[in-house]
């Protein structure tokens, strides 16, 4: 499209079983990198279709089984498809993470149309929203598999594509192929047209590695050695990495990298104190839920993070109650019930924003296939004027299929009712479009407003949990 800029990039790849493991192994070790909980919010950037992200390696596995007794089909181990995956990457800044899931999610529902189950989480662990979509191979009536076909890179970038113009976002203008038909990664085009510097690449494996929660400096090191950087470790305590293709190496100091990237930085952040490499406080200003200390101690953390934890929580709690005298909350009856009553407003939001999606999506279907009708419509009145001649479809296959779908979407969503015209579309796009805006903002408002007295909720829970006695007295204090 002309005058296109950056936009979602896609990936696309079939996973095979790995090497030296079991095909229950294999998804797990995926699946569970995917849904981790420092990279998804605890689970909540998480969505689903048919199975439970908990347990769709083995309902992945299970379904496998189902198609082998449905079909007496079996592939060899090592061609066989376990599943495929999606990775979805948006340019910082144009949405959020919540947003970009919902829009791979709608991607995932239209690319397998609804014949697999999969699961879609959003990560928040790069500077740029990016999602992974994790579909599988066996249909849900286990009578098929989706089958890799040429092209299929180029046939999930145009429907992204399509899904992000139809959510008003940016296009790309003339992708160029990788190898073996793969389109760039979104790094490729960070911060512009150029490639990032090796500084900058080594900014983003050091937030990387820090992201993996390493236990240790040396943990740290051999997650960067893993990243494809080569560590030279120098007199007095100097540390330097060089990338592949780096002619020197570059120091690991604040005036090379930036404020916050000094070893004695790196070491504050693993540690758990201290600021992250980007100058962030660690810990978000927003109220947050108190830590179990215990629990976190058998995990194996040190004693420099039970004293940071232990900070953490009183901070918690006085935030806590800073909210209550707010509110004038005296009473932990009141407390529960606006709790109780935020929540249910804000599911009420969600309900009514999910109906507005589900018809800006019908709009969107209704006005490709309309586009679809009108560009190939003489070719099928030719065809029916041929008499339905095998030559003649032979010649314009792919304009009839593309019509008879077209005509088999006005019959789904339209139900015998008159063909749209493109205008009247366009009309009701521009109102649900609003209705989506207006219905969000109030969805983000409330969200937030619920996750508050919800979290303040949790950890005055908490607090009457570890002093005991009656809650109401104890509110009362």
């Amino acid at each position: 499209m002309k005058g296109g800029v950056l936009t979602a990039t896609t990936f696309f790849k079939a996973h095979h079983i790995s090497r030296g493991e079991t095909i229950a192994q294999s998804m797990k070790d995926r699946f569970d990198y995917g849904q981790n909980p420092e990279k998804t919010q605890d689970g909540e950037l998480i969505l689903a279709y048919e199975c439970d992200p908990k347990t769709a390696d083995a309902e992945f596995l299970l379904s496998k089984a189902k198609y082998k007794a449905v079909t007496g089909r079996e592939q060899k181990r090592d061609a066989d498809v376990l599943y495929y995956q999606i990775r979805q990457s948006f340019p910082p800044g144009e949405i959020d993470a919540e947003t970009a899931l919902k829009i791979s999610y709608e991607l995932a529902m239209r690319w397998t149309k609804g014949n697999h189950a999969f699961f879609v989480v959003s990560h928040i662990d790069r500077p740029h929203p990016h999602c992974h979509i994790y579909y599988n191979s066996t249909s849900l009536d286990n009578t098929r598999k989706f089958r890799d076909f040429l092209g299929s890179a180029r046939a999930v970038r145009r429907l992204s594509d399509r899904v992000c113009i139809e959510h008003g976002l940016s296009v790309i203008k003339n992708p160029k192929l990788k190898s073996k038909g793969r389109f760039p990664h979104y790094g490729a085009w960070l911060g512009g047209d150029k490639p990032p510097t090796f500084q900058g690449r080594l900014r983003l494996a050091i937030d990387a590695a820090l992201a993996e929660k390493p236990v240790d400096f040396s943990a740290f090191l051999r997650h960067m050695e893993a990243a494809g950087f080569e560590v030279k470790q120098g007199c007095g305590g100097a540390i330097s990495f060089r990338a592949e293709g780096q002619e020197r190496f570059t120091r690991l100091r604040s005036d090379t990298l930036g404020a916050g990237y000094a070893p004695e930085d790196i070491r504050a952040a693993i540690e758990g104190r201290g600021r992250s490499p980007r100058g962030r406080p660690q810990q978000r200003g927003k109220m947050s839920l108190a830590i179990d200390i215990a629990a976190r101690m058998q995990q194996g953390k040190g004693p420099a993070y039970e004293r940071w934890a232990k900070v953490f929580n009183l901070k918690q709690m006085a935030a806590a109650l800073v909210y209550l005298q707010e509110n004038g909350l005296t009473d932990y009856g009141e407390l529960a019930d606006k709790a109780a009553k935020a929540t249910d407003v804000f599911h009420t939001l969600e309900w009514q924003l999910k109906g507005v999606e589900k018809d800006l999506q019908t709009n969107g279907e209704l006005m490709g296939a309309t586009v679809d009708y009108a560009k190939t419509r003489a070719v099928f009145d030719g065809y029916k004027a041929a008499k339905y001649s095998k030559k003649y479809l032979a010649e314009h296959e792919a304009d009839i299929q593309t019509h008879r779908a077209a005509r088999a979407t006005f019959s789904r969503v339209l139900s015998g009712g008159k063909l749209p015209k493109m205008d009247t579309l366009k009309q009701e796009r521009q109102k649900l479009v609003d209705e989506k805006k207006a219905a969000l903002a109030d969805y983000k408002k409330v969200r937030a407003e619920m996750r508050e007295v919800v979290t303040v909720k949790a950890n005055i829970d908490r607090l009457l949990e570890v002093t005991g006695g009656g809650k109401n007295k104890e509110m009362e204090r």
